[in-house]
């Protein structure tokens, strides 16, 4: 046998494996593998563990779809890569209390309403205008770092699981240690002084809504990390639970905390998701039950009308925005639900009121059959495409005749991969 002709053979196979293994696993082709050789079930909170295992199975199996998901998933992941890490303490100013460890944003929607002079620099009093960005508040405060901590882990650990690219753990794993776990860096377990508003107060209990809105994703990525991805290491584990608990303690405790849950709209339904969500994830099932089930009540009841509308959230320049959010909540929510045994979705209320027709109210707007007839200063239709995902899911025929209507976020529609309710468009407050 030619040595020379079998040498040249045997390295084009090699070139042919390797161009398939890179077809089928995006991105992963120039790094080491490391996700478990049988697929697992994440204990995740909000997302459906079990059926991120089965899309596994089915994306190692070779499904088309799956696979142009995950190549969107890789992307945006790629992307992360030597990014941040990000933590409290590199802000110009601490927070008011002078604790270089806590996190501190500003109100989004309040603006200076007199010049800025050496005698009032920040051009106060604020005033308000809902729905209007001032762009100041994403320079200084530690808002703008957590909404790339959150995405960056979420979208790591994602990658990881589905490609077993060791390198997305890796830096996965370094940013939540740097944001929460290192003594020289990390978090303290408070919100303390979440959109402060400039000359008129340190924090607002509505701050908490920084967290609430997006930490259950932290909770998810953490929980697929946990099935044994390279660089999250035990003593992470115990450390991230540790902190968990405490900040479960301080939502349920304070005054800011106990403020939030008396909240009448978003922030109610989203401060009842993060608490049963924290519950959930620290081993407190009783909590997490008690709190999703007391939802009926306190929040669809009152929140939602007999029609399906929302009209705290209608109320404001962004309804359309507000009503897809407020929804996220609810979505996840009964997601933890299922968990502890609730069912949230099948929920009525006195006057009919459910999850199911708030989601039905949207389909006309989210799958673009009629215009939003509310109030919205910018409005995106794929805000909605999550939480019609969701309902159809949860058994809403209307919902689940509506998805193939539905728009796919700039993103793609990562559903089949995530499969829990996001917020699709990114707004603050």
């Amino acid at each position: 046998m030619d040595g020379g002709r079998s040498r040249s053979g045997l390295v084009a196979l090699l070139a042919t494996a390797a161009v398939l293994a890179s077809a089928l696993v995006p991105a992963a082709s120039h790094a080491a593998t490391t996700k478990p050789a049988t697929a697992k079930a994440p204990h995740t909170v909000v997302v459906d563990g079990a059926r991120m295992r089965d899309a596994r199975l089915r994306l190692d199996a070779g499904d088309p779809a799956l696979r142009t998901a995950v190549a969107k998933l890789t992307a945006a992941a790629d992307g992360w890569l030597g990014q941040g890490p990000w933590t409290v303490v590199d802000k110009p100013k601490p927070a008011p209390g002078g604790d270089p460890h806590d996190y501190l944003s500003q109100a989004p929607y309040w603006w200076p309403s007199k010049p800025r002079t050496a005698d009032n620099p920040w051009g106060c009093p604020y005033v308000q205008k809902d729905g209007q960005r001032n762009p100041e508040v994403d320079t200084g405060t530690d808002r703008p770092d957590l909404g790339k901590l959150v995405t960056s882990v979420t979208t790591l650990s994602l990658a990881w699981y589905y490609t077993g690219r060791a390198q997305y753990a890796e830096q996965a794993s370094t940013a939540l240690r740097t944001w929460f776990l290192d003594p020289a860096t990390r978090m303290n377990p408070n919100l303390n002084h979440g959109q402060f508003i400039p000359c008129k107060y340190d924090g607002r209990a509505i701050g908490i809504i920084d967290f609430s809105q997006q930490y259950t994703s932290v909770l998810d990525a953490v929980a697929v990390l946990d099935l044994g991805a390279p660089g999250w290491r035990a003593d992470d584990r115990a450390r991230m639970l540790d902190w968990n608990k405490e900040f479960l303690n301080w939502l349920v405790t304070s005054p800011f905390g106990k403020e939030e849950s008396a909240a009448k709209n978003n922030h109610g339904t989203f401060q009842d998701m993060q608490i049963a969500a924290l519950a959930l994830a620290t081993g407190d099932k009783a909590l997490a039950a008690k709190t999703v089930r007391a939802a009926g009540k306190l929040r669809i009841d009152p929140q939602i009308a007999a029609d399906g509308s929302q009209p705290q959230e209608l109320a404001r320049t962004r309804s359309w925005h507000y009503s897809t959010f407020d929804l996220v909540a609810y979505a996840r929510l009964a997601a933890i639900g299922k968990q502890v045994g609730v069912d949230l979705w099948g929920y009525r209320g006195p006057q009919g009121q459910s999850l199911f027709k708030a989601v039905d109210y949207l389909l006309p707007a989210a799958t673009g059959e009629a215009a939003w007839p509310h109030p919205e200063l910018e409005f995106y239709r794929y805000a909605a495409s999550d939480v019609v995902h969701a309902a159809a899911d949860a058994g809403d025929k209307k919902a689940r005749a509506a998805v193939p209507k539905l728009q796919a976020p700039p993103a793609g529609d990562l559903w089949a991969l995530r499969p829990a309710a996001e917020q699709l468009d990114s707004i603050a407050g």
